[in-house]
């Protein structure tokens, strides 16, 4: 069995139980494996430890809840694995920046974590070599794969809505500020920026890819054909944020300094520039 498989069988095992209070030792029981070995091989596979996943997957299922149902809150909060409200209010605040009860009456859904799938060959990941890194320009017919990668790293952009993401990746398509990089039919890579400001406004890349120098090679490419000499900016979570997975320190390590705090779509974050 091969680590995507291995992976594959441990999220099967997570999602038929998101509304039980799960740990390691439960998880490892019920997929044969010991824990370490089930612990390190996804990390390493999805870039999420299994607590933050089925946190995350366990939050998303209670803002689907709060906003698509009206069972009560302390019933979401019993189903979702917490033993009290208390409990479910505290570390929903914490991830999503707001209260349940306020969520519920905001009529406004949004993921903190989507079931990870995996879809593609990933032929990359069977070369001993170093990945070519073939950036460009994305098309239209790039948009389904674009989303799929989307799906898989919207941890990291709190407030995503499909269906303005989708129109806004549209309109960076057609205004030539949209590049991709693919494995095949897979989306790896994606870095949406804007000509006017200089700043980008979505960079990410495929879990699966993360030793790969992805960002790196993105952010290369913009500087070397698209923003030459032009101030780089991007946002992030702010210091502390319970919700960030480590997307700010990938950003400094990318070289971008720490600039204003900012509120964006009513979320706290902070804005990085390139130096």
């Amino acid at each position: 069995m091969n680590r995507i498989e291995k992976v594959t069988r441990i999220i099967d095992i997570i999602e038929s139980n998101l509304t039980q209070k799960l740990d390691l030792e439960q998880i490892a029981d019920k997929v044969h494996y010991s824990k370490y070995h089930m612990h390190r091989v996804f990390s390493q596979t999805v870039g999420l430890t299994i607590h933050d996943y089925v946190r995350r997957r366990q939050l998303t299922e209670a803002a689907k809840l709060l906003v698509f149902s009206s069972q009560p809150i302390i019933d979401i909060a019993l189903a979702s694995g917490y033993e009290s409200q208390q409990a479910f209010t505290d570390i929903f605040s914490a991830m999503y920046k707001i209260p349940p009860s306020r969520y519920r009456e905001n009529e406004k859904f949004y993921p903190l974590q989507l079931r990870f799938e995996f879809q593609g060959t990933y032929a990359m990941l069977e070369k001993k070599e170093s990945a070519r890194m073939d950036i460009r320009l994305a098309t239209e017919a790039d948009v389904p794969c674009v989303m799929e990668l989307v799906r898989l790293i919207v941890d990291g952009f709190p407030y995503l809505d499909e269906t303005e993401y989708v129109r806004e990746l549209k309109q960076k398509i057609a205004g030539g500020q949209a590049l991709v990089m693919k494995d095949g039919e897979t989306a790896v890579g994606i870095l949406l920026f804007s000509r006017e400001d200089g700043s980008i406004d979505f960079m990410g890349s495929h879990p699966l890819y993360r030793k790969k120098g992805i960002p790196r090679a993105l952010l290369d490419r913009l500087m070397g054909e698209w923003m030459k000499d032009r101030k780089i900016s991007i946002t992030t979570f702010r210091e502390g944020d319970r919700a960030d997975n480590g997307q700010r320190e990938e950003i400094k390590s990318l070289g971008f300094a720490e600039a204003e705090l900012l509120v964006e779509y009513g979320y706290p974050t902070q804005r990085f520039i390139l130096v």
